[in-house]
Formats: C-alpha cells, sequence, structure tokens
C-alpha cells in the first residue's frame, strides 16, 4: 500500500539526488505536460482500435530537469563533454485517470452470460513520482544557441506508481463482490470475486520509456511533445485480473503528452 510515509522518503530521495547535483552547479528547468492516456488493460480485447480507442483518459504532470550543459554558478557553459552536452536528468510528478470499458468481439455476444461483460465498468487512477534519463542525440548546447529549433530526445527511467483503481457493475444492487454480476468465466476456479475483481488501492514499480521532440521558443522556454510507453509490474492497476489465457501481461498505457518547460537560470 502506497502511503504518506513512501511518499515522503520517495521524494526526500529525489530531492537529495538533485540536491547533490546541484551543488555543482548545474541549472533547472521546469514544465507541465498534458495529454491523452491510452490504458492497455484486461478491459476489452487486444490489438483491437475500439478498446484502444475506447479506453482513453487524461495525464498531466510536473516535470523538473538537471541541465548539466550550462552551470548556473558562474552563467557559464560546464565541461565540454559528450554526457554534459547530451543528457539531461528529469525527475516528474504525474497524474493520470482513464474510465474503462469491455470493447470487442464478445461484449457484442447476444445472450446473459455476456450482459455482466456489458454492465462491468472501471476506472484507473495512478500516480506517479520518479526520474528519466533524457539523451539527445544533437548538441543541448547548439540548440540552446538557436543553432537548431527542434531537438529530439529519448528517455529511460523507472516510476513508483500508487494505483487506486475503482470498479462499477450496472447489475441491480451493484455489489462488486457478488460473482452473479461479473463475467463468469473470469470467476470459475477461483475462491472469491476479490481473486479477479478488486477495488483496493496497491503501489508498484514501472519502467518508462519515451520518444519526444523540444521546440525553442526563445532564450527561457521550449515547446515539447513526448510518446511514453509505461509498463506496470502489476496486474491490478485496472482492478482487473482474471486468469483466463488472454491475460499474457501486466497492465501498460500509451501516453502522448504535450508540455512547456521554462529555463530557471
Amino acid at each position: 500500500m502506497f502511503n504518506l510515509k513512501q511518499l515522503t522518503l520517495f521524494l526526500f530521495f529525489i530531492i537529495g539526488t538533485h540536491s547533490a547535483v546541484s551543488q555543482l552547479g548545474f541549472s533547472h528547468e521546469i514544465g507541465i505536460i498534458a495529454g491523452p492516456v491510452a490504458m492497455q488493460s484486461d478491459f476489452g480485447v487486444r490489438n483491437n482500435f475500439e478498446t484502444d480507442a475506447g479506453n482513453t483518459g487524461i495525464g498531466i504532470g510536473l516535470v523538473h530537469y538537471i541541465n548539466f550543459a550550462y552551470r548556473a554558478d558562474c552563467n557559464c557553459y560546464s565541461t565540454d563533454t559528450y554526457f554534459n552536452d547530451h543528457f539531461k536528468l528529469r525527475s516528474e510528478l504525474s497524474w493520470n485517470k482513464t474510465k474503462l470499458d469491455h470493447f470487442g468481439q464478445w461484449v457484442e455476444n447476444s445472450g446473459a452470460g455476456y450482459d455482466e461483460l456489458r454492465t462491468h465498468h472501471g476506472e484507473a487512477n495512478n500516480f506517479d513520482i520518479g526520474m528519466q534519463l533524457e539523451y539527445f542525440p544533437l548538441s543541448i548546447r547548439s540548440f540552446q544557441g538557436f543553432a537548431y529549433r527542434f531537438a529530439p530526445f529519448a528517455s529511460f527511467g523507472v516510476h513508483y506508481t500508487s494505483y487506486n483503481p475503482k470498479v462499477y457493475t450496472d447489475e441491480p444492487g451493484g455489489n462488486i463482490l457478488d460473482p452473479n454480476n461479473f463475467f463468469n468465466p473470469w470467476v470459475n476456479g477461483q475462491s472469491s470475486v476479490s481473486d479477479v475483481i478488486s477495488d483496493a488501492s496497491g503501489s508498484t514499480w514501472s519502467t518508462v520509456a519515451s520518444i519526444g521532440v523540444r521546440y525553442k521558443l526563445n532564450v527561457l522556454s521550449d515547446l515539447m511533445i513526448d510518446l511514453r510507453t509505461q509498463y506496470f509490474y502489476s496486474n491490478w492497476v485496472d482492478g482487473l485480473n482474471h486468469t483466463l489465457e488472454s491475460n499474457k501481461a501486466n497492465d501498460w498505457l500509451l501516453w502522448l503528452n504535450f508540455g512547456y518547460i521554462y529555463y530557471l537560470d
């Protein structure tokens, strides 16, 4: 379970890491990001356009960068090394929310056995905190000096995710623990509904990878577009974890975010 103590410890870790790097005089950037999220979960059918288009939500976040190419303490460029000129360290606090429904061939079947599939709904709510290392193949110095307006990048990192799914059913009474209210094949062979459906909060680690590009607006600000994939090391992020053969992977998401970055120093 993700709690205040864990969040506080993790925040201190990030702050401590940035403080240690900041002692070397590197500069800082802050920004805001937002955009659509496509949740890839046990809802719907794999590789199905209707599922991918239907189970979409929104994400927002705050980002902070350590810029190794520039020193704030002397208002000058740092030592000209490949790492300093091509990498930035990014920290992030973000949140995303996606309403979930079943789409595809199974939910379209007629009959009482599939009514429970049609009346089952969910919602994924995730709070993330973590770090990514961003790689810029072009020179960061040259980008800041307006040698070019666009700077592509790729990133990889680890986030700590607190998830708080919600579960709904349109069946009479709306009892999420009644096995008669949910798709029978999920419940068969399980000791209780809670083995496959749960609205319990929890936490997990996740791996984040993205590609994107920055556009130089002026000396102190950039626009950014970033396409992210995030893989959770848990299959309970969406509140559904059935044991059918089709459940082959943990939950993951795609997030296309747009951002504004401001240079502090």
